[in-house]
C-alpha cells in the first residue's frame, strides 16, 4: 500500500504523523511511504532523515493525496483540505467530528474512510492514541494558568504556590483521567491547592492513592458551583469518546468567578466543558468573558511538537499499519473499528451522530 503523510497547516501545528522509525517499519512491511516536503521540520525531523528511512519526499500536497491509499496527519483537515482526498481514501488522524459539522459533512461528501485517533478504544475503555496527548495537554494546562495568573498577563496576580503565610492559588481541575491526572501532578508540583472533581467514585478512591494533596468532589451541580466559584483556575479535561463534551460549567458559574481568573478548556476540541468557551489559536490563545480569562486553544501539544510527536506515533504506528497490511479488514479489530467515524459517505460513530443530529449506520452493516 501506498502511505502519504501531510504537512500540518494548522495554526502553529509542527507535529508530524510519522518519525524515520515508523517509515523502517513500513518500508519492511512492503508498503511505499510519501512524506510531504518539510513535514518534519518543526518536530526536527528532516527530509534526509525520512530519505534515508527510505520515504520519497513530494513536493505537492495533492499529489501525495492522489497516489496514496492511506494518509496519516494529526489534526483534522481544514476546509483548505477538504477537497484533496477522494473516496475510498483512509484517513487516520484526529478528528473530533463532534464539535465540527462543517468537517462532518465535508467528509461525509467525500467519502472519505475516516478512522479518527481519540476514539480507537480497547475493551477496558481506554483510548490509546489520546491518552499520550491527554497527558502533554494536561500538564501544559496548570503552567499555562500560572501564566496568565500573573498581573501583566491579565491575571489577578496570584501566584501558584503559597509564600510565606499567602495561601496557593486554589486550581479546580474537571475530570480525573489521563489529562485531569496529568494537570493534577503538575498543579500539585507548583506548590498550588487542588481539587479533582470527578463522577466517578471508585476513580476518586484510585486518584486519593495517587495524591495525597489534593482534594476531590463528586461531580455534582452543586459540587462543580461551589469550588468553581472559589477557584483561580478550572482545568476542564472530561472526554467522552467520540461525543461532545458535557457543559459542567455554565455561564452563570463563570460569572460568580472572581475577576482576573483564568480557565483552561483542554476539552475545547469535543465542544469545550465551559459555557463560556470557544476555539483559539496559538497565535491567539485567550480572550476574556465574564472577567475571565479562557485559554482554549484547539491543539495544545503542538507547541511541543517534538516530545508530542514521538509520544504519538509510537502509538499510533502499530494500527496504521494493520491498517496498511490489512485494508478495510483491519476493522476485524474492535479498537480499529470503534476508531471508524464515517466510512461509505456515512456515519459510523453514535457520537458523532448524535452531536449533529445526522443518521447513525452500524459500521458492522457496510463492512459485510
Amino acid at each position: 500500500m501506498i502511505i502519504g503523510v501531510l504537512k500540518e497547516v494548522k495554526d502553529n501545528e509542527s507535529r508530524v504523523a510519522m518519525t524515520p522509525e515508523g517509515v523502517k517499519k513500513f518500508i519492511r512491511a512492503g508498503h511505499r511511504v510519501l512524506i510531504d516536503n518539510n513535514a518534519g521540520i518543526g518536530s526536527g525531523i528532516s527530509n534526509e532523515q525520512y530519505k534515508e528511512a527510505g520515504a520519497e519526499i513530494l513536493e505537492n500536497k495533492n499529489e501525495i493525496c492522489k497516489k496514496s491509499e492511506l494518509i496519516l496527519k494529526i489534526k483534522e483537515p481544514v476546509p483548505a483540505e477538504y477537497n484533496i482526498f477522494s473516496p475510498g481514501q483512509m484517513l487516520f488522524t484526529f478528528f473530533h467530528f463532534a464539535s465540527n459539522r462543517q468537517l462532518t459533512e465535508a467528509m461525509i461528501n467525500a467519502k472519505v474512510t475516516c478512522i479518527a485517533y481519540e476514539t480507537v478504544e480497547t475493551a477496558d475503555g481506554e483510548v490509546p492514541l489520546l491518552a499520550p496527548m491527554s497527558e502533554i495537554a494536561g500538564k501544559m494546562a496548570p503552567i499555562v494558568a500560572a501564566n496568565y495568573l500573573a498581573k501583566p498577563a491579565g491575571g489577578k496576580g496570584v501566584l501558584a504556590s503559597s509564600a510565606g503565610n499567602v495561601k496557593p492559588a486554589r486550581f479546580v481541575i474537571l475530570g480525573g483521567g489521563n489529562a485531569g491526572q496529568a494537570a493534577a501532578t503538575v498543579a500539585l508540583g507548583m506548590g498550588a491547592d487542588v481539587t479533582i472533581i470527578e463522577k466517578i467514585q471508585a476513580r476518586i478512591e484510585e486518584l486519593k492513592k495517587i495524591f495525597t494533596g489534593a482534594s476531590f468532589a463528586l461531580a455534582t451541580p452543586e459540587n462543580v458551583a461551589t469550588n468553581v466559584k472559589q477557584a483561580d483556575v478550572v482545568i476542564g479535561t472530561v472526554h467522552v469518546p467520540g461525543a461532545r463534551a458535557p457543559k459542567l460549567v455554565s455561564g452563570e458559574m463563570v460569572k460568580k468567578m472572581e475577576k482576573g481568573s483564568v480557565i483552561v478548556d483542554i476539552a475545547i476540541d469535543q465542544g469545550g466543558s465551559i459555557e463560556t468557551s470557544r476555539p483559539t489559536t496559538h497565535s491567539n490563545p485567550v480572550y476574556v468573558e465574564e472577567g475571565v480569562i479562557h485559554y482554549c486553544v484547539t491543539n495544545m501539544p503542538g507547541v511541543f511538537p517534538r516530545t508530542s510527536t514521538f509520544a504519538l506515533t509510537s502509538a499510533t504506528i502499530s494500527y496504521a499499519l494493520e491498517l496498511a497490511d490489512k485494508g478495510t479488514k483491519a476493522f476485524e479489530n474492535s479498537e480499529l473499528l470503534k476508531g471508524l467515524n464515517i466510512y461509505k459517505g456515512k456515519i459510523t460513530n453514535k457520537g458523532v451522530a448524535e452531536a449533529h443530529n445526522l443518521p447513525y449506520t452500524d459500521p458492522k452493516q457496510l463492512l459485510e
